[in-house]
């Protein structure tokens, strides 16, 4: 009798532990070289408004973790308050999706030496971003050439430049596109599709959506991008 109590009372702390441990399914552990005093927000975005989910106080160790319930692969942030200005510096962009996440970087590289491992969903958004900054760069090159064209009255030079442009966000969009479909086994299809090419010729956008896995449909940048794409449809 006595072990048959025992057994049961075993049997129901174990049942309220893994009751406890559902709760949350994402576990990040970091390290911040060179912080010593500071405060971490592990935030997201709700109705275009950034909301915690953890706050971390750091005080002599520059090493943090934090368990989180996530319902679906999405976008967090990770802000650093230093105390001293709230620059975008400050704020540090990871895919999360459940499992292990560690980020590693330090206080004066808080961006430019980040590291991010355990969520392939990020991996790609590294691989997304990587490319896209050619992009980027070759816009702020064809500015540049377009003011000097404009302030030496060179019509000829002006017109080639705005082709020139032209061209480049044809192809930055069409990067962004087929980079959405074929990886239309993971989040960032949709996300993509969301935050860069929103504004993309629907079509395009009814080929991502079409090519998203089940899963990926039913995950929180899948609804958002199928309700997005039903009411620019409303619309026309």
């Amino acid at each position: 009798m006595k072990k048959t109590i025992i057994a049961f009372v075993t049997l129901t702390l174990m049942a309220s532990c893994n009751k406890n441990e559902s709760k949350t399914n994402l576990h990040i552990t970091g390290n911040i070289k060179g912080l010593k005093k500071g405060t971490l927000y592990i935030q997201r975005v709700v109705d275009t408004t950034l909301v915690a989910l953890d706050t971390i106080q750091m005080d002599g160790s520059s090493t943090f973790e934090s368990d989180i319930d996530l319902k679906s692969p999405e976008m967090l942030y990770l802000f650093l308050d230093r105390g001293v200005t709230n620059s975008l510096d400050n704020n540090l962009l990871f895919f999360a999706e459940p499992g292990k996440i560690n980020i590693e970087t330090s206080l004066e590289g808080y961006l430019s030496e980040a590291k991010i491992t355990g969520s392939k969903n990020h991996d790609l958004y590294e691989e997304y971003r990587k490319i896209n900054t050619r992009f980027k760069d070759e816009s702020l090159t064809l500015i540049e050439q377009k003011f000097n064209a404009m302030k030496a009255n060179n019509t000829a030079k002006v017109d080639s430049v705005s082709a020139k442009q032209e061209s480049n966000i044809k192809r930055k969009y069409l990067f962004a596109t087929n980079f959405a479909i074929n990886n239309h086994e993971h989040e960032i299809a949709p996300y993509i599709a969301l935050s860069e090419i929103y504004d993309i010729n629907i079509k395009y956008l009814d080929t991502i959506q079409k090519s998203m896995s089940p899963t990926v449909a039913k995950s929180l940048y899948g609804k958002k991008l199928i309700a997005y794409i039903q009411e620019i449809k409303k619309q026309q």
